[in-house]
C-alpha cells in the first residue's frame, strides 16, 4: 500500500511548484495508473515515493514505513524504473542484475533462476555479456524493467516503464504487473499510452500543474462525466484549459495552480 499524504514540492526557494498539497491512497492488490500531460508532476511525485526526492512537505508511507523517516526499509519495500533507462552504464548485463540481486539480498540460488528466467523472456541472453552502454534504448528500458522484476518487492514504481519496449516485452510487463497485484502486491505506473491504461489499471489518478483531478475506475470516470466515450477523450476534457476541473494559474506564481475546486475523488 502507498499513502500519499498532502504532499507538496516546490524549487528555486518556493517559486516553483512541481506538487501542489496531493494526499492519495494505492491500495495493496490494485495497478494504478497515473495519468497527465507533460510537466503536470507525475515524475516528481513519483521520484519522492522512491525516495530520489525529499518532499518539501507532507508525508509518504509505503506499506507503513515512512520514506524519509526510515528510508532504507521503505526502498527494500520497492522497486523503482525511471523515465530514463540510462543507469550505470559501464557494468555489463550480468553485473547490473547481480548487484541488484546483492541490494536486494537475493540468495544465490534464486538469483540465478530469475536472471536465467527474465532474460530469456525478454530475449536478453545474448546481451547479458555486454555493456549497458551499449545497448539501443529499448534494450536499456528491457534491463532496467528486468532489475525491477527481479526482488519481486511489495511494490513497483514505474514511470513510463513501456516507452522503448517491443511489443512482446511491453505484454510481458502488463502480464507480470497484472500477476503481481493478483499477489496482494502494488503496482503504480505513470503513462502517456492512455489505450493501454485503459486496459490494464484497476484505478486511475489524473494529476495537472501538480494537482490530482481525479481518481476512481475508468467506469466511474464515465458516469462522472456522463462521458461513454475513450480514457483519452475523458483525460483530455479533464485536463484542458476550459474544464472545471482544470487548475487555474496561482496570480503570485503564475506557473503554478491556485484556486482550483477540490479533486472529485470517487472512493
Amino acid at each position: 500500500m502507498i499513502r500519499i499524504d498532502r504532499v507538496s514540492k516546490s524549487y528555486d526557494g518556493g517559486e516553483t511548484l512541481a506538487v501542489r498539497d496531493l494526499s492519495l491512497e494505492i491500495r495493496s492488490g490494485e495497478i494504478f495508473g497515473l495519468l497527465g500531460p507533460n510537466g503536470a508532476g507525475k515524475s516528481t511525485l513519483l521520484n519522492m515515493l522512491a525516495g530520489v526526492l525529499a518532499p518539501t512537505s507532507g508525508t509518504v508511507e509505503l506499506d507503513g514505513v515512512d520514506v524519509v523517516e526510515e528510508p532504507l526499509a521503505a526502498k527494500r519495500s520497492l522497486c523503482f524504473v525511471s523515465d530514463s533507462p540510462d543507469h550505470l552504464l559501464r557494468l555489463k548485463g550480468h553485473e547490473f542484475l547481480r548487484f541488484i540481486a546483492d541490494v536486494y539480498q537475493i540468495p544465490t540460488e534464486a538469483r540465478a533462476e530469475r536472471i536465467d528466467r527474465l532474460a530469456r523472456e525478454y530475449g536478453m541472453q545474448d546481451e547479458l555479456d555486454n555493456q549497458i552502454q551499449s545497448y539501443s534504448h529499448g534494450m536499456r528500458q528491457k534491463m532496467m524493467v528486468m532489475g525491477a522484476l527481479l526482488p519481486d518487492p511489495a511494490v513497483w514504481i514505474l514511470d513510463e516503464p513501456m516507452t522503448g519496449l517491443d511489443p512482446k516485452a511491453s505484454w510481458l510487463l502488463k502480464q507480470s504487473m497484472r500477476a503481481h497485484a493478483d499477489a496482494g502486491k502494488t503496482v503504480l505506473f505513470s503513462t502517456h499510452v492512455l489505450d493501454v491504461a485503459e486496459k490494464v489499471v484497476d484505478r486511475v489518478g489524473v494529476i495537472a500543474k501538480g494537482e490530482l483531478l481525479f481518481v476512481g475506475t475508468v467506469e466511474e470516470m464515465r458516469a462522472h462525466f456522463h462521458n461513454s466515450g475513450s480514457l483519452e477523450e475523458m483525460f483530455l476534457e479533464l485536463t484542458s484549459g476550459d474544464s472545471p476541473f482544470a487548475p487555474e494559474p496561482a496570480e503570485d506564481v503564475p506557473a503554478c495552480p491556485s484556486g482550483a475546486p477540490e479533486p472529485p475523488e470517487v472512493r
